[in-house]
């Protein structure tokens, strides 16, 4: 009977507090499991990248591959936060230096070829000559992958092209799923053969693993909190496996490794030294409050108006972390107060509609929402600003403000016509706004963010 030992990252969303945690017991847990002759991988399940800090703004994500290199992963697939945040040049550049491979079948060039740093699979064989077949899918968010150049396949169609021929040449079968918990559930009863997944995305903390259809589901949650362990025993002469077991471990009281620390604050003094070149002067503060209309705010909103040509435009105040004050702007300064991997888009809406999105948009319970997710990395979502709509309320007897008219650029709202509306993209992705969600008509900018916006009416 042999050991072998996974331990898996995912969602770590570039929150680096807990890095020099996970990087001391990945490496004394690894160094363990060489004393004890037990062979032992290292995976990232992808959304390792996220551009709400310093070191990956800085470096478009090629500071967290410099980091997993240092921690000797042994391969990693992506998530949506690198493959629909980064531009396609730096997403094509981001693993040139990666010490392992990216394991991702799904994702192809405008040409129908996949892209150079991408294998659809890996065996991995042992020492003893055990076979391990490594996949990996990504969430398939085609308007977006389109939108920047890049052509996504439906993850489960690409299984069922790749899958066979892995099977045949593995012992064990593992998939790298930037999925999903529903999906990886999915995966398990499509594909029987599968032994683990090794799970994303919905940030899933499953404690001791997920049965399904004799499959092994793995997740460690997010933000690096935990770091999951699977340890396989199977028959060396047989290749048959005898036992699997999940784990996770809390890096809350695990020790810190010195070594990684300081190459961590290295990685950070260095990306700040890169975002600090003033790009704008301020004669005067641009202040923002998030519960009520200031001069910040409206600049978002008109900014947005105009790079995206809407008729108008909304957005929440909330979006701004902080004011701006007078004197030199960097780009530090814009990603502080706009950290957000959020892009602009066109939305369009019959009259009624829109309607609607401004009363559920003008309610306290919508004002006060403190969120996490769809990109936003805020703290509550704030008054909803406009440019080019006009918004008036009235009191009414249940003591709340109710909205009593509606003017675009001056005429009053027609509830039979159509508007093409200026706003975020994680309103048509999420639950906030259903109507937004499903108009059929929808118009992407990318891969410029809203601070990309601003930086571009400050510096014109």
């Amino acid at each position: 009977m042999k050991k072998l030992h996974i331990y898996h990252t995912n969602d770590l969303h570039s929150h680096f507090e807990n890095w020099p945690q996970i990087a001391h017991y990945v490496k004394s847990s690894r160094q363990q499991n060489s004393k004890d002759s037990e062979e032992s991988f290292l995976f990232d399940i992808g959304d390792h990248v996220d551009r709400f800090h310093p070191i990956s703004e800085a470096s478009f994500g090629q500071k967290n591959v410099e980091m997993m290199n240092e921690l000797h992963y042994d391969a990693a697939t992506i998530g949506n936060n690198e493959g629909i945040t980064l531009p396609y040049e730096s997403l094509n550049s981001l693993y040139s230096s990666a010490g392992f491979p990216v394991i991702l079948s799904n994702l192809f060039q405008p040409d129908g070829q996949r892209p150079g740093w991408a294998k659809p699979y890996e065996i991995l064989t042992l020492s003893d000559g055990f076979k391990i077949g490594l996949l990996g899918v990504t969430v398939s968010y085609k308007p977006f992958y389109e939108k920047l150049g890049w052509v996504i396949q439906d993850p489960f169609e690409s299984l069922k092209e790749v899958l066979p021929g892995v099977a045949e040449q593995a012992d064990y079968l593992v998939i790298l799923s930037h999925l999903g918990l529903y999906d990886d559930e999915k995966l398990a009863e499509e594909f029987p053969q599968l032994n683990l997944i090794l799970g994303a995305h919905t940030h899933h903390l499953l404690e001791e693993g997920k049965w399904i259809n004799g499959t092994l589901l793995c997740g460690a949650g997010k933000y690096g909190t935990h770091t999951g362990h699977v340890e396989i025993e199977y028959d060396e002469k047989t290749r048959s496996i005898l036992k699997q077991t999940a784990s996770v471990k809390s890096m809350e009281a695990e020790k810190v490794s010195l070594e990684d620390e300081k190459k961590l604050n290295h990685h950070l003094e260095e990306s700040i030294a890169l975002l600090s070149d003033p790009i704008a002067e301020l004669d005067k503060e641009l202040n923002v409050r998030w519960f009520e209309e200031s001069d910040f705010s409206a600049l978002l909103a008109k900014s947005l108006r105009s790079w995206c040509g809407g008729e108008a435009s909304m957005i929440n105040a909330g979006m701004l972390l902080d004011s701006l004050p007078k004197g030199p702007v960097t780009k530090k300064d814009l990603h502080r107060i706009c950290p957000h991997p959020i892009n602009p888009c066109n939305v369009v809406l019959m009259g009624d509609q829109l309607l609607e999105v401004i009363r559920q948009a003008s309610s306290e319970e919508m004002e006060q929402l403190k969120m996490k997710g769809l990109g936003f990395r805020g703290a509550v979502m704030g008054k909803m600003i406009y440019d080019g709509i006009d918004v008036k309320h009235k009191t009414l007897k249940d003591g709340k403000n109710h909205v009593s008219s509606v003017t675009i650029n001056g005429q009053p709202l027609d509830p039979n016509r159509k508007y093409k509306i200026s706003t975020a993209d994680m309103f048509t992705l999420g639950p906030l706004y259903p109507i937004i969600g499903h108009s059929p008509n929808k118009e992407y900018f990318m891969p410029e963010f809203l601070r990309d916006l601003l930086e571009w009416t400050l510096t014109h």
